[in-house]
């Protein structure tokens, strides 16, 4: 996945990372998975936002479970966005 080849390749260019669960080769899990076992230095903490459609209380929790941070329901909403932003950013 792009994301994981991109973070892993420049780790301290990102201070966050959106990821869609559902993408082929590897879904959001994974992606999420391989970036947090990498061992760079700041994997265990870089906020990891998943984007998806999948929007019950158990996708949720599968998301966090998962090692992601966050979860943005889709379609995405600018200030949902935003807010996430915030609240992992400042």
């Amino acid at each position: 996945m792009i994301a994981v080849e991109k973070y892993v390749t420049d780790p301290d260019m990102y201070d966050l990372i959106f990821i869609d669960i559902h993408m082929p080769n590897m879904d959001g899990y994974e992606a999420a998975a391989h970036i947090r076992s990498s061992g760079l230095t700041n994997a265990g903490t870089i906020p990891i936002i998943a984007m998806t459609a999948n929007v019950f209380r158990e996708d949720i929790e599968k998301c966090i479970e998962c090692g992601m941070n966050g979860h943005l329901g889709k379609p995405v909403d600018a200030d949902d966005m935003i807010e996430k932003l915030k609240e992992f950013l400042l």
